[in-house]
């Protein structure tokens, strides 16, 4: 695991936020070496969705923020009646990263994390 320049628990926060993020955009732009930690993150989130039991939705309530992906649902009933479904077929590899060159700025490098 890539520390990030963090503590345990700010780095925690910081890909609870970003996985939260990706699955209620399902396409999030930041730097190259936060994707590749977030692609793990994620993929198990969605395994998850995949098994939907209410273990496994209590399992990824405790990764997931409450926010809202739309008027009628947030992002962990979004997980579960969307995404979830929509992956049954796939056996892993559910996240591209799609690298964009270097951010402006600081000139870290750039990538966008999106849903296959």
């Amino acid at each position: 695991m890539r520390k990030l320049g963090r503590t345990s628990s700010q780095r925690k926060a910081m890909l609870r936020g970003l996985a939260t993020d990706l699955v209620v955009y399902e396409r999030i732009e930041t730097t190259e070496t936060r994707a590749k930690e977030l692609r793990r993150v994620v993929e198990k989130l969605i395994t998850l969705g995949k098994r939907g039991d209410l273990h496994a939705r209590r399992q990824a309530a405790s990764v997931l923020y409450k926010k809202e992906a739309d008027e009628n649902q947030d992002a962990l009933q979004k997980l579960f009646n969307e995404i979830g479904p929509r992956y049954a077929d796939r056996n892993g590899g559910y996240t591209r990263i799609i690298k964009v060159g270097p951010r402006k700025g600081d000139d870290a490098p750039a990538a966008i994390i999106e849903l296959v």
